[in-house]
C-alpha cells in the first residue's frame, strides 16, 4: 500500500525552529515528527512511501535516505513552487494508479492507518475519505438562554465540541480528474469541487490520540505525549 506525506510546508508558526528545521524534521523524543509517521504507517502495512517536499527538500531528503532503516520504500517528490494540500499530488498521478493514503507531515496520531484505508474502499464510488476528529474546547465566556428580554439560564463557560478535518485522507485514482496540474490547489477546494460535482465525500471519525503540531504549544505537548508511541 501507498502513502504521501506532505512535507513542504514553511512552519512559519513555529520560528525559529523552523529557520534551520523543516517542521517534519523537528525532534521529539529521539526521532523526529515524521520518522515516528514512517513507522506507523509501516505498522500498518505501508510499505511505499512517497514524500512530498519543497521548503529545504534536500536536508528532508539526506536525512531519511531511501527508507531502507524504516523498512520501507522511500521516495521523494519535489514542489518547485508551493502547490498547497492537494496540488503536490498532480506530480505523482502516473505514480498513483490504486487507492492511497495521504496525510500531512505535522500530525502526531495513534490511528489505525490499515482501518482508515479499508474504510475508504468499502464506498466503491467515494473518491474521498476524509479523517474528523472531535475537538472539545472550553469556551472562555457564560453563553446565555433567552427568551425576550427575559434570562432563562446561564452556562458557564461550556465545552464546544467541533468536528475538524485531521489531516489524513483516502483517495481513489479517479481523484486526479479533479486535481489541476501545477497549480495551487487546496483540500478545502477539492472538497468544494466534489460536493459541487454531485460526489459523494465519507467521513472517518478517529477515536485515537491525536495532536496537530502548529504552534509551540502544540510542539511542547509532542514532547510529553512521546510515551505514547514507546
Amino acid at each position: 500500500m501507498k502513502a504521501i506525506i506532505l512535507a513542504g510546508g514553511l512552519g512559519t508558526r513555529l520560528k525559529p525552529f523552523t529557520e534551520v528545521i523543516p517542521k517534519p524534521l523537528l525532534p521529539i523524543g529521539e526521532k523526529a515528527i515524521i520518522e515516528v509517521q514512517i513507522e506507523n504507517l509501516k505498522k500498518y502495512g505501508f510499505d511505499q512511501i512517497i514524500v512530498a517536499t519543497n521548503y529545504r527538500s534536500k536536508y528532508v531528503e539526506s536525512f531519511l535516505g531511501n527508507g531502507s532503516q524504516y523498512g520501507v520504500g522511500l521516495k521523494f517528490s519535489l514542489e518547485e513552487q508551493q502547490l498547497g494540500t492537494v496540488g503536490p499530488l498532480s506530480l505523482l498521478e502516473n505514480e498513483l494508479t490504486e487507492p492511497f493514503l495521504m496525510m500531512n507531515g505535522d500530525i502526531l496520531t495513534k490511528a489505525n492507518f490499515k482501518e482508515i484505508y479499508e474504510f475508504n474502499l468499502k464506498f466503491e464510488h467515494s473518491k474521498l475519505t476524509v479523517v474528523t476528529k472531535e475537538i472539545i474546547t472550553p469556551f472562555r465566556f457564560g453563553s446565555v438562554e433567552t427568551s425576550g428580554d427575559y434570562l432563562l439560564n446561564v452556562e458557564e463557560k461550556p465545552e464546544l465540541h467541533i468536528n475538524i478535518v485531521a489531516g489524513i485522507y483516502v483517495m481513489k485514482p479517479a481523484i486526479f480528474s479533479f486535481i489541476p496540474k501545477g497549480q495551487r490547489y487546496d483540500m478545502n477546494v477539492l472538497i468544494e469541487d466534489l460536493l459541487k460535482a454531485g460526489e459523494k465525500v465519507t467521513i472517518y471519525r478517529l477515536k485515537e490520540y491525536w495532536l496537530d503540531i502548529g504552534r509551540y504549544d502544540d510542539y511542547e505537548k509532542a514532547q510529553k505525549d512521546m510515551n505514547h508511541f514507546l
